[in-house]
């Protein structure tokens, strides 16, 4: 039901022009010291289909305060990204929820495709039982989207509330969106 991804010659690039966007507010907001905020992006070597990732995905945007003394960092969210994780987002929550789902031969072939080793799997269902229902973000969030009773089928619970078939480009946008506050270190705004 959901083991592709929307048609790669348009999500991907879309995917970056969100983060554009949400960038773009940051930067405009300033530091909190009241500096001025200068690109200071990150490089990143997201694994996923090389032959569908284009280039942009080789830097997560970032910025840097201006002020002497400051210097602080402002990384905005990010619909392409799942934090530090080096597999873009929609990667993460996909092969995560195809372990609720299909037969363990449908994860291998996943695994395959995407070169992701058992032990990755692992640690990102660890995320997703463990890490993800404790912060702030999901407690709000998940109460809102009544979700709190499926947390032992995330991320194929909030699959399965956003998207309606694997190549659901709005379901997936909105998914992505809805999860980007918990990309960055700074979280949600208050």
């Amino acid at each position: 039901m959901y083991h592709t991804f929307p048609p790669a010659a348009s999500f991907w690039p879309l995917l970056f022009t969100i983060d554009q966007d949400l960038a773009e507010r940051i930067r405009q907001q300033g530091c909190q010291c009241g500096g001025r905020l200068h690109q200071a992006n990150y490089p990143r070597k997201p694994r996923a289909d090389s032959d569908t990732l284009p280039d942009s995905y080789k830097t997560r945007f970032s910025f840097c305060c201006d002020r002497d003394g400051c210097r602080r960092r402002a990384t905005p969210p990010s619909v392409r990204f799942l934090g530090r994780k080096i597999y873009v987002g929609a990667l993460v929550v996909l092969i995560s929820a195809m372990r609720h789902g299909p037969s363990p031969r449908r994860v291998r072939e996943l695994s395959t495709l995407f070169g992701v080793d058992r032990r990755t799997i692992a640690r990102w269902q660890e995320f997703w039982r463990e890490y993800f229902p404790q912060t702030h973000f999901w407690k709000v969030a998940g109460a809102r989207l009544a979700l709190r009773s499926n947390l032992a089928t995330l991320p194929l619970s909030l699959l399965i509330a956003f998207v309606r078939h694997g190549d659901d480009h709005e379901g997936w946008v909105r998914l992505l969106c809805f999860l980007s506050p918990i990309t960055t270190t700074t979280g949600p705004p208050s």
